[in-house]
């Protein structure tokens, strides 16, 4: 039984499957782990596991081990996961999500509990387990001859070590997405090289934040400014799929740094960040947003069913 079934020969009857189910397990996997802080032995413990689990489904996986400068000004060491899935068309597309958990929950309500580690089972865990649902499927759509896109995945670290709120230093730019920002100076250095081993794709795809069982994903504003055309395309399959209370026909109201940004910016790739966005709530983002309550009670299948169904669509269609 092929994983994609169409209606008819034309690209827009295609529809592949995804298992939200699989997803779920992925994320719930990785959230077994602990509190993925980068540093410490849960985040190397998963990190192995990512690599394993990459590599079991067929993609060429290496980890890319760097350091940047951190909101206090320190060296802070970080682990990206970067995998090639080899595929049977010309183009590569980036698939991408960070996999580090946040240091701190600094958005609880009671001073004393904001020195917690976050479990980020949806804020990092959730894009990461989409995109290996993803890569699974790719692998059997590839063992059956159907024509797919070569990938290139980044899981990016250290996205969540942005300056704590209880930080009283000297403020600095740029301290959150390190990982990213890592990422795309090395891509950028390595297609002025002209290296052989360079991947160039055609545009990305950044998961962040897509398990939330009230999830709605606007239209985010660097995307739109950078890779408007394949956020219509992307959003154009959502809404034949039936997933426009997800994928809403709105903007942002203000622009979202996530690491769609320094991809777009620095590494020069169009990237689209599909990204949970809430204009009622005081940070925009969900309430339990960097707090001890994201974890696994905040995670839905149909939402993860419907981010994945769409990414794998919209990336399988010619």
């Amino acid at each position: 039984m092929f994983s994609c079934q169409t209606k008819t020969k034309t690209s827009t009857d295609v529809r592949c499957a995804f298992s939200a189910d699989s997803a779920y397990t992925y994320i719930a996997q990785q959230v077994a782990f602990g509190a993925r802080v980068p540093g410490s032995d849960e985040h190397a413990a998963c990190g192995d596991w990512l690599v394993r689990k990459l590599a079991q489904f067929g993609a060429q996986v290496h980890n890319q081990y760097g350091t940047m400068t951190n909101y206090a000004g320190e060296s802070q060491a970080l682990r990206n996961i970067v995998a090639y899935f080899e595929g049977t068309t010309p183009n590569t597309i980036l698939l991408c999500a960070h996999w580090d958990s946040r240091p701190w929950s600094d958005e609880e309500e009671h001073y004393d509990d904001r020195f917690t580690p976050v479990l980020g089972a949806n804020d990092g865990a959730s894009g990461v387990g989409v995109i290996l649902e993803i890569i699974r499927q790719l692998s059997i759509l590839k063992a059956q001859g159907e024509a797919i896109p070569s990938i290139q995945i980044v899981f990016f670290d250290c996205e969540d070590m942005g300056t704590p709120n209880h930080y009283t230093g000297t403020q600095r730019e740029h301290t959150w997405c390190l990982g990213s920002q890592y990422w795309a100076k090395e891509y950028k250095q390595s297609t002025v090289n002209c290296q052989l081993s360079t991947v160039n794709c055609q545009y990305g795809i950044l998961l962040d934040m897509v398990g939330d069982p009230s999830a709605t994903f606007p239209r985010e504003y660097f995307s739109q400014q950078y890779a408007g055309s394949y956020v219509e395309q992307l959003w154009r399959t959502a809404s034949r799929l039936g997933y426009s209370r997800y994928f809403v026909n709105q903007s942002t109201y203000y622009p979202i740094t996530d690491d769609h940004y320094y991809v777009s910016t620095i590494a020069g790739i169009p990237c689209v960040d599909i990204i949970d966005y809430k204009p009622n709530t005081e940070t925009g983002f969900a309430e339990w947003w960097h707090t001890r309550q994201d974890n696994m009670q905040n995670i839905n299948k149909q939402t993860l069913q419907a981010v994945g169904e769409t990414v794998l669509t919209t990336i399988c269609s010619k």
